[in-house]
């Protein structure tokens, strides 16, 4: 029996996980709703919540899956990509309990992890596929040939799908986070309505800068014309809006399918709980004969039973770190 201890303190949510010979047998996430208050994450706030929160999460997940901490044969943690502080916090207290505890050390790259949620449920993608992995700091289509046998090959050249969200709900004067609000918003209105345009970036990369500052020169333009104009056509901008991003996203993973040739297409991230998205991959899969393969909405966000999936798959080959280890807020694959 491998029991894993995984933690996620990659940005702002703290969150402890136990794995059970592959099973999840506890979730826990606590977000920080401090940032509300300034229209995104502040790095040195939300390090010093994790710090509150880190020893209750763990506390929690341990008690819901009705383990004592001396089962646990592993802790799993997020080495990175993702916010410095927010990193050292997770590290620290991973490195800290395998000691005191006498266990090894699993690092975990957290976007890799986002892929591999898609083995916590019983339907499970088979390799080769191709993920879409869309979140507020990335946005990229990985070939997937193995549990740690990955390949990006594409990614954005600027902003990522979920910055674009966040950054044009700010536009449109929505509090953070944004995203979901668009989307909510998006489902009441005519995507057709109003047309922006889509970036023709060579190859499997995307980009989306040029679409925020078409959305922000769009606003100020009517805005002019007419003040009300967000109030009267809010839900109209946000479902043009949200399925241009959408339409962007998905022509790139059409042309990746054609490319590699490989119909079982997943997707991974924060942007993945979009229900646009979400809808419009579930036609495209009926059109184009894809087996799709999308995670629960609690697997999309940053949590640790993907830190705990990841981490037990690399104690079956025995890959573990030594108590040197370091975060790094760019780990590459």
């Amino acid at each position: 029996m491998a029991i894993i201890l995984g933690i996620e303190s990659s940005c702002d949510d703290t969150s402890a996980s136990i794995c059970i010979n592959g099973k999840i047998c506890s979730n826990i996430i606590a977000g920080q709703l401090v940032h509300q208050n300034y229209g995104g994450v502040i790095p040195e706030l939300a390090s010093r919540v994790h710090q509150q929160n880190i020893i209750p999460a763990v506390h929690e997940a341990i008690s819901v899956a009705k383990i004592h901490k001396n089962d646990i044969d592993a802790v799993a943690f997020t080495r990175g990509p993702g916010l410095l502080g927010s990193l050292l916090v997770g590290t620290s207290f991973a490195k800290a309990f395998a000691l005191a505890n006498n266990l090894p050390l699993i690092e975990v790259n957290h976007m890799q992890a986002h892929i591999l949620a898609h083995f916590i449920e019983e339907n499970k993608p088979e390799f080769p596929f191709l993920c879409l992995t869309v979140s507020g700091g990335h946005t990229q289509i990985v070939l997937v040939r193995d549990y740690f046998d990955m390949e990006i090959v594409g990614q954005t050249t600027d902003d990522a799908a979920g910055e674009a969200f966040d950054k044009t709900a700010k536009l449109l004067g929505l509090p953070y986070p944004g995203g979901p609000l668009i989307d909510k918003y998006a489902k009441l209105g005519n995507k057709d309505a109003f047309k922006f345009p889509e970036p023709q970036i060579p190859g499997l990369d995307f980009s989306f800068s040029g679409l925020k500052t078409s959305i922000m020169y769009f606003v100020r333009d009517r805005l002019k014309e007419n003040p009300e104009f967000l109030q009267e056509n809010l839900n109209d901008v946000c479902a043009s809006v949200q399925d241009r991003i959408i339409s962007i996203l998905l022509n790139k993973m059409k042309k990746a399918s054609t490319q590699y040739q490989i119909n079982t297409i997943a997707i991974a991230g924060g942007v993945s709980a979009n229900s646009g998205l979400r809808g419009a991959l579930m036609e495209t899969a009926e059109l184009l004969n894809w087996k799709v393969f999308i995670p629960k909405f609690e697997y999309c966000t940053d949590n640790a039973a993907m830190i705990a999936i990841a981490g037990y798959h690399k104690y079956l080959n025995n890959e573990f770190v030594g108590q040197d280890i370091a975060p790094l807020a760019r780990l590459q694959f």
